[in-house]
């Protein structure tokens, strides 16, 4: 396995300085893939006429939405100017959704500032014309705590929806199988058991997702640089329940691009925003590494390994903040 990694790069701004001259994307910019099929915009998902001008008279029938709540947490942002920010992106997701339509948010609840902020979030949404339908949880297989507390293992996911969408149930179904017998009933006279009665072996997903890995450095679809990643698999089991072949998915927060990603293996179409340049070019850089190779990541590789290795400024920067080594095919990295 090549170990050529990145430190996360959303909160290192000289990092982000660096790999900025490699990126295609400017402010305001907004971009088609090679296929016409998605687009990449480099704006604030707050900005109302820069999605306007993204949308242009097409509608989505889902978005799925990964907000940046980690500000709240790491007190970079308060959380009544989070919730205010937040209400025009979601106002800006509604506008721009079909009568019939679906959105997930994932967001975070902070237990040690009273679960923000989640709970503000969600006594917000009250005031849309949102109708809440599920609260989903997501089981890291890995977690963080103490010796005094639970281990703190979850990742919330909330589901609304506009109108009467789409749901395909099948979708839901996982790789587990049904090993349990009972909740006996009655059908035509006879009494059956749930594994009679079902229509799958394996068991539903529910709002309770146990199997799903969280994505670490290891596995392919890693993308280096991108903080809390969301699993390909997670965002597959929305796009398939919530949509159908070459609707619209649309995404506000792209940072590794794993919803365009996801939308591109589904046969769906993406819209999707980021604000940073850098993260608008991975995820254009993760489309092509992915039409071009078939990998969905570069595991412990990274999306800028060619740039780095011809910069000398680049290089000397890793190696002195982190500890990258720049051997050509040895790259270690030790975060401070």
């Amino acid at each position: 396995m090549k170990n050529f990694p990145l430190p996360r790069i959303d909160t290192d701004d000289k990092l982000k300085d660096l790999l900025l001259p490699y990126c295609r994307f400017s402010k305001g910019e907004i971009k088609q893939d090679s296929s016409s099929t998605h687009k990449i915009a480099c704006i604030d998902a707050a900005d109302t006429s820069s999605i306007k001008e993204l949308m242009g008279e097409e509608k989505a029938v889902l978005a799925i939405q990964d907000p940046p709540y980690n500000f709240v947490a790491f007190e970079e942002r308060k959380t009544e100017q989070f919730i205010e920010w937040c209400k025009t992106w979601i106002k800006n997701s509604y506008d721009y959704l079909k009568d019939n339509s679906s959105l997930y948010i994932w967001l975070g609840a902070d237990q040690n500032n009273h679960f923000q902020p989640l709970v503000d979030f969600v006594l917000m949404m009250r005031d849309t014309d949102f109708e809440s339908r599920s609260f989903i949880t997501m089981r890291n297989q890995r977690g963080y705590g103490t010796q005094k507390n639970w281990m703190s293992i979850r990742q919330e996911l909330l589901y609304y929806i506009k109108g009467s969408p789409y749901y395909d149930v099948n979708s839901e179904y996982t790789d587990i199988p049904k090993v349990l017998k009972g909740y006996y009933k009655t059908v035509n006279g006879k009494e059956t058991e749930n594994l009679e009665r079902s229509k799958s072996e394996f068991i539903r997903a529910g709002n309770v997702w146990i199997d799903i890995q969280q994505v670490f450095y290891r596995m392919e679809e890693n993308v280096n640089g991108c903080y809390a990643q969301k699993p390909l698999k997670a965002i597959q089991r929305i796009i398939l329940s919530s949509s159908r072949m070459n609707e619209i998915v649309l995404d506000f927060f792209s940072h590794s691009g794993t919803t365009l990603l996801s939308a591109e293996i589904a046969g769906r179409r993406c819209f999707t925003v980021d604000n940073d340049p850098i993260f608008c070019e991975i995820t254009l850089r993760r489309l092509e590494n992915y039409r071009r190779t078939g990998n969905t990541g570069w595991q412990n590789s990274n999306p800028f390994e060619e740039e780095i290795l011809n910069d000398e400024k680049l290089k000397k920067y890793l190696k002195k903040n982190y500890n990258i080594t720049n051997e050509k095919k040895n790259f270690n990295i030790e975060y401070k």
